[in-house]
């Protein structure tokens, strides 16, 4: 089984909506047996918080089912060896991780857009008020990610 955990600052907006795409993505191959599939929060500041409306909204137009009960949580140190892929938003989730888990020593962190080619971050809704280009971005690199399997 693969073990994904998708990384954003707060966990409502960029990471929650990838663990819902992929989780979509997965259930329409029926692979949901290959997966286990989680997102959290380098930040604990939206800790217990749902998943933002705006988000959900983005979702509900294309159809990804998710999880109303979702809430916010911070990723631990037990995480990083709990899964196999750790998946990051941004190269500011990168440099939180670092307070979390240390070194990435066993090469589990991975930029959620490298997997389409693009060294860029995952385009920000919490700034842009964008969810829609967010959507793209995350779809894009699922579909990608998807295929590594």
């Amino acid at each position: 089984m693969n073990r994904i955990l998708f990384v954003c600052h707060g966990n409502i907006c960029r990471s929650p909506m990838a663990e819902f795409i992929f989780k979509k993505m997965v259930k329409e191959q029926g692979r949901e047996a290959d997966f286990y599939i989680e997102s959290a929060g380098v930040s604990d500041e939206e800790y217990g918080n749902p998943i933002y409306p705006p988000a959900k909204r983005c979702m509900n137009k294309h159809e990804v089912v998710f999880d109303a009960s979702k809430r916010a949580r911070t990723m631990t140190r037990h995480d990083y060896d709990a899964f196999d892929l750790i998946i990051i938003m941004d190269e500011s989730n990168r440099r939180w991780l670092r307070y979390i888990i240390g070194e990435d020593t066993c090469h589990k962190v991975r930029m959620m857009m490298s997997y389409v080619g693009e060294y860029r971050d995952v385009a920000d809704p919490w700034y842009s008020g964008d969810f829609e280009r967010t959507y793209q971005d995350i779809t894009r690199a699922c579909e990608a990610l998807l295929k590594h399997f």
